[in-house]
């Protein structure tokens, strides 16, 4: 792949991200689920120290992982940043990320969740666009409510 067409397409994957906190925090989850394939893999695991960490949560679907992210930011106003992206182009039509994240999440009533850790994500371009194929978050900081 020459080297403008490796930026235009890590640049893609980047907007990709961008609007996919974006979409999630302005609760546009029609053009949230467009950026993810219909077979999305998902898996969130917290890695935090502390106390007994639960079973990660596992999604087989886009419509299963943005149902479950939907009923769980139920009334919420929430905050996603992703940064410090670790791209790689391993093909014309597919791709790796890792990114760091950060978000914050409020609650009616008060109650305040907020964490850190990395994305790591594959991804797939058909029909010229690119969409998020599998996902793992692995959280390495949480602070829930006491």
């Amino acid at each position: 792949m020459d080297p403008l067409t490796t930026v235009v397409e890590l640049e893609a994957l980047r907007n990709l991200k961008a609007r996919y906190c974006r979409l999630l925090d302005t609760r546009d989850f029609a053009g949230w689920r467009a950026l993810l394939r219909d077979d999305l893999k998902v898996r969130v695991a917290i890695t935090a120290p502390g106390p007994e960490a639960p079973p990660a949560l596992t999604y087989d679907s886009a419509d299963e992982f943005v149902a479950g992210v939907t009923a769980s930011l139920n009334g919420a106003a929430t905050m996603h940043h992703c940064h410090t992206a670790e791209l790689e182009l391993t093909s014309a039509t597919t791709a790796t990320g890792v990114w760091a994240m950060e978000d914050r999440l409020l609650y009616p009533g008060g109650q305040k969740v907020s964490g850190a850790g990395h994305y790591h994500e594959s991804y797939v371009k058909a029909d010229g666009r690119w969409t998020i194929a599998t996902l793992e978050l692995t959280r390495t900081l949480l602070e829930l409510p006491r």
